[in-house]
């Protein structure tokens, strides 16, 4: 019995050690690996250029006429006729209005009338002067009648010249009653119309004409903006843009033709103003336009788009996808930012490729799954 108790402990322990045996190989199989491997991020990328950039200020401004005219008749009268249309263009020396000439044409004809007559008496008056002079040198008059009549002489020749210059104003009046454009511009709304009697430099003008070719621009700029203006100014003419609000316009270029002399202490602003061609009508007086002021040029500015950039406690940085699609931080300098575009200035060469979209999630060696933009 002994025997056969041994030999079954025996058995036991044989079965317990093959046992152990099969066991640790799937006990090593088991045994963990470390953390799995990190998805790739999905980001969208796009690449730094290299381009001029111009270095610009930026204001709205509203649109003035170089010249305003409002016409008002320097005589009264009833008004004959209208020469233009309302919003028609006119050159300068085009008729646009007359004024009922008849009474004026009377009024010179009768101021004509008066100098001859005028001028009938002095000449009369005149040789009976010349007359009485060899007279009064043989004795046969008195001196004191002699010069009662050189008097009257010379008082008819001054009624001459009063008539003369009454001609010369009837002729003006009636030089009134035809109103030209002293000015090459665009008609506005018709104040007056044929049959209307006007009065002499009433308060209300027939008619306001707008210089619209060339035209101004006037716009304010931060006082701080001035001293770098004066500069770029002092090295030539500025070229300024002017762009209208809405769909489908273009820009006008023009040059800055005025700076105002004094500094608006209400405001800390300056005015200026650019002028323009505006052949092509793209400016209307009263318009409100934006206005960029091109004080100089980075040529070869490595450029990237603005949501490229990033800030964090180390400062500025931007994250570029590197050839084994993995992400680097690049500590960056920036510059001048214009039109949704960033320069910079140092720590990226053109051609990189920045991440654009998706940084909230990257840090230095994550690995990149690249969008198309």
């Amino acid at each position: 019995m002994q025997v056969a108790s041994s030999m079954m402990k025996k058995a036991g322990l044989l079965l317990l050690l093959v046992f152990l045996t099969a066991l640790l190989p799937a006990c090593s199989e088991d045994k963990p690996q470390g953390p799995p491997p990190r998805p790739p991020i999905p980001v969208k990328v796009a690449k730094a250029t290299s381009r001029n950039v111009p270095v610009t200020l930026r204001a709205v401004g509203t649109v003035e006429a170089q010249a305003t005219v409002e016409l008002r008749a320097r005589v009264g009268g009833q008004l004959a006729k209208v020469h233009f249309r309302e919003g028609q263009d006119v050159r300068q020396g085009a008729p646009l209005f007359t004024i009922d000439s008849e009474p004026f044409q009377v009024a010179l004809r009768r101021a004509e009338a008066q100098l001859l007559r005028q001028q009938a008496l002095a000449t009369t008056a005149r040789e009976k002067e010349r007359r009485y002079a060899v007279l009064v040198n043989e004795g046969l008059i008195s001196r004191q009648d002699y010069d009662l009549l050189s008097a009257e002489a010379a008082a008819l020749e001054a009624a001459v010249a009063a008539d003369r210059a009454t001609v010369e104003d009837a002729r003006l009046q009636l030089a009134w009653s035809r109103i030209s454009a002293p000015i090459s511009g665009r008609t506005g709304r018709l104040l007056a119309h044929a049959g209307d009697l006007v009065r002499a430099n009433d308060t209300q003008p027939l008619l306001v004409i707008h210089q619209v070719e060339p035209i101004d621009v006037s716009f304010t700029l931060p006082e701080r903006d001035l001293p770098r203006l004066r500069q770029s100014l002092a090295a030539g003419a500025l070229p300024v843009q002017a762009l209208p609000e809405g769909a489908g316009t273009t820009a006008e270029t023009g040059t800055l033709t005025f700076i105002d002399n004094e500094v608006d202490t209400t405001t800390g602003t300056i005015r200026l103003k650019a002028t323009f061609a505006n052949s092509g009508r793209t400016l209307w007086p009263g318009q409100f336009v934006t206005a960029l002021i091109t004080l100089s040029v980075l040529e070869n500015a490595t450029v990237v788009p603005g949501a490229a950039i990033q800030t964090g406690q180390q400062g500025t940085f931007v994250f570029v996808a590197k050839d084994d699609g993995s992400a680097e931080l690049r500590p960056v300098e920036t510059g001048l930012a214009e039109g949704g575009d960033t320069v910079i200035v140092r720590g990226l060469e053109p051609g990189a490729t920045v991440v654009v979209d998706g940084q909230m999630r990257l840090y230095p060696g994550a690995k990149l799954d690249i969008k198309k933009l």
